[in-house]
């Protein structure tokens, strides 16, 4: 049974982290957006993050998104200062074209930074954008 499924590497879905002006702290903050570049929707998506390195760990979060629309995105959470200084994970899954993907992006320690900053797409915004 378990050898029946079939996950699919996804691909044109992306994990940008953007930084922005909080109005409600005046601060600038890091954010976490999924991206959706593909011409279909997304189903019943789901992101999994966590930060870690060899003796540090944060706590695993756990996002369900839903329906992501063609070329469209969705914040996901807000990542704290203290966080950049670990490899940061999201794991994505979802349906589409009735199959399940699946597609693990890493941002290694110390690249979530303003000396990363690449124009994002669909965001049309900078952000570090993860290979993958």
């Amino acid at each position: 049974m378990k050898k029946d499924i079939e996950i699919l590497v996804a691909k044109d879905v992306h994990i940008a982290i953007i930084r922005e002006w909080n109005d409600e702290f005046l601060s600038k903050d890091w954010n976490a957006y999924l991206i959706n570049n593909r011409t279909d929707t997304i189903e019943m998506t789901i992101v999994v993050s966590k930060g870690f390195d060899q003796d540090k760990k944060t706590s695993t979060m756990r996002h369900g998104i839903g329906a992501l629309e063609p070329k469209s995105f969705k914040k996901i959470e807000w990542i704290q200062e203290d966080v950049l200084a670990l490899n940061n994970e999201f794991f994505v899954t979802f349906f589409a074209e009735n199959k399940l993907f699946e597609k693990r992006f890493l941002f290694p320690k110390h690249t979530i930074s303003e000396n990363n900053l690449i124009k994002v797409p669909v965001l049309d915004r900078e952000g570090v954008l993860t290979k993958g």
